[in-house]
């Protein structure tokens, strides 16, 4: 459950979830990762230290560049568990909607 705390609180930045997106389609630079966003260079350094430290991103060093991996196992742990519980809401609501079928009263009638 640790791990699940941790994943998606480094996913509740909106920059974060950028930044894992864009990982989606393939490894980036650090400079590639900062390019769309207008904050500093160690600003996208300490989002970076986030998602790693939640084990959703890998960092490599590659000649003077730094080139970032999203680890998907990470995101498959967080994909289960989100699976889980929407399939028991689902289950609970079904149980739900049976029992308010069978205790609703038949519309009466006899005054037409």
């Amino acid at each position: 459950m640790q791990d699940l705390d941790a994943t998606f609180s480094a996913l509740a930045d909106p920059t974060r979830r950028a930044i894992v997106a864009r990982l989606a389609q393939g490894s980036a630079t650090v400079n590639e990762l900062a390019e769309p966003f207008d904050i500093s260079l160690p600003a996208i350094s300490r989002h970076l230290k986030v998602l790693e430290n939640a084990r959703l991103i890998r960092r490599e060093v590659e000649a003077q560049k730094r080139r970032c991996h999203l680890r998907a196992e990470t995101l498959k742990g967080a994909s289960e568990w989100l699976e889980d519980t929407r399939a028991f809401w689902l289950q609970r609501l079904d149980a739900l909607e049976a029992y308010l079928d069978q205790t609703r009263k038949p519309e009466d009638t006899s005054h037409e």
